[in-house]
């Protein structure tokens, strides 16, 4: 069974990013797939600092995404691109967390635009070697798409099932034997 690791890079209270992921991430537990949620919104991550290894829950959460076969990697779109919550996390993260890992994009926009934010998060993901699978979800108006915690649009819906399905067929294929956790030489 692999393990697929949902990450909402939102913060906002009511955020459609973490009411997607958690319709992604219910479609990866029906294909079989052991779930767990990651709201970046509720842990303790202090900004980024090189030269200091181990901040805040970074630890705990670096290996969490370490330990999992795929990732479900939300962010809301923010001026064009990410969020800082997403990057912060993101930027404690290297090719050991994402090395072999079946990695999904989701990006939420209130308005209509969120290209950019999805070739950026894909970017940084392929960077640290994580594999992106080539579905990704864009939610435009998304405030729109939701009436209160209820998805309201069956394309969108349909698209987050699908997203999360070909990342767990992905974390499947993977983990015959590419996704290994670093060993103590290096």
């Amino acid at each position: 069974m692999v393990r697929i690791v949902a990450v909402c890079g939102s913060r906002r209270e009511g955020s459609h990013t973490l009411k997607s992921l958690r319709i992604a991430l219910a479609a990866a537990e029906e294909a079989g797939a052991e779930t767990e949620m990651l709201d970046l919104g509720d842990v303790d991550l202090p900004l980024y600092h090189p030269d200091i290894d181990e901040q805040g829950d970074s630890e705990r959460l670096t290996r969490l995404v370490r330990e999992a076969d795929g990732l479900l990697i939300g962010s809301p779109v923010y001026h064009g691109s990410y969020s800082s919550t997403w990057r912060n996390f993101h930027d404690y993260c290297s090719k050991d967390e994402f090395e072999g890992t079946a990695v999904g994009l989701l990006a939420t926009a209130g308005g209509g635009s969120y290209g950019a934010t999805l070739e950026h998060m894909r970017s940084t993901v392929r960077g640290v070697h994580g594999r992106v699978v080539p579905e990704q979800v864009g939610v435009r108006g998304a405030y729109n798409v939701y009436d209160g915690e209820k998805l309201t649009d069956e394309d969108v819906r349909r698209r987050l099932v699908s997203l999360a399905e070909s990342v767990v067929e992905e974390a499947e294929r993977l983990q015959g034997g590419q996704k290994q956790a670093p060993s103590a030489d290096d």
